[in-house]
């Protein structure tokens, strides 16, 4: 019998979390742009890995020089920046087929002093984590925006009821539970990814409030009905939206027995556990609408 041929199959490199901090100094109100961008590279780099011959390997360094050159010039929203470096990197080595650019954006507010919102002292807000990718695929572009840790929680009109039971389920149906989550999600844009006039920033505040407004408003009959309202919300009200996926996971709250101490405990008093949890994912789409694997090729877990 012949042994079948070992190939090299597909493969992409980079300079991962490159940490950017770009201040923005035109005036003594000062502007910060915090940023942890990857850049990778997808292209002809078969010699690299089957020969040691580096000619068309551009040094992971240069690579990360590249963002904080393109930095000085301003950031921007990280999807603009992105897409500056995907267009960098696809024109100037012939080589490069596409890539795929990451960046997650760390959010400042300033600082209020006697009063007044202070001109250069900044202090890290809440822990959402806005995140952008871009996909580099010949001509191609695809844009995701997304965020992570986006930490939420209700006090009430939320239940878990008529599920299953077998001899191993202990769990006990409700009507009224907390629900708490940190929602991880990523949206693709259809059709605007080379529309410099786009407003990505404005873009993506208005998915978060979505996000959180469908979290809000309705019962919640399962964390999966939750995670479905707030991904058509997104998609009914922009329409430059072709797709979102959610990861969230069911940060349990149980209720402590307070009995052995003569107590009562009418819903008040929770344990917070943090592990395990139920984990739920899923993809939200437009009917008939299709999805570009290239567009997720590379995306860690389920977004």
């Amino acid at each position: 019998m012949t042994e079948p041929a070992i190939v090299l199959g597909a493969n992409q490199y980079g300079k991962a979390e490159v940490r950017v901090v770009k201040v923005t100094r035109d005036t003594a109100r000062h502007e910060i742009d915090d940023l942890n961008v990857t850049s990778q590279l997808r292209g002809d780099f078969a010699a690299a890995h089957l020969a040691g011959d580096n000619a068309h390997v551009v040094a992971t360094d240069t690579q990360k020089n590249t963002i904080f050159a393109f930095a000085r010039d301003g950031i921007g929203s990280p999807e603009a920046f992105l897409l500056r470096l995907a267009d960098h990197f696809t024109s100037s080595f012939d080589w490069v087929s596409g890539g795929r650019w990451e960046a997650e954006r760390f959010a400042w507010d300033r600082i209020v002093a006697d009063g007044s919102p202070h001109d250069h002292a900044f202090v890290r807000s809440g822990q959402v984590v806005r995140t952008a990718v871009v996909v580099a695929d010949g001509a191609d572009r695809h844009v995701l925006g997304g965020l992570h840790s986006l930490t939420v929680l209700k006090t009430t009109e939320s239940g878990f009821e008529g599920f299953p039971r077998d001899r191993y389920t202990t769990l006990q149906e409700t009507s009224d539970r907390i629900l708490a989550t940190d929602v991880a999600a990523r949206w693709r844009y259809d059709g605007v990814a080379a529309d410099a006039g786009f407003d990505y920033d404005a873009a993506y505040e208005s998915v978060r409030l979505l996000l959180l407004e469908a979290f809000a408003e309705r019962y919640s009959a399962a964390l999966q009905t939750t995670l479905f309202d707030m991904g058509s919300r997104v998609l009914e009200r922009r329409p430059e939206i072709a797709e979102i996926r959610l990861s969230m996971p069911n940060k349990h709250h149980f209720v402590v027995d307070l009995a052995p101490f003569g107590l009562d405990n009418p819903n008040e008093v929770f344990f917070a556990a943090d592990r395990p949890y139920g984990l739920i994912e899923a993809a939200v789409t437009r009917a008939g609408a299709a999805s570009p694997a290239a567009a997720w090729e590379g995306i860690a877990g389920f977004c």
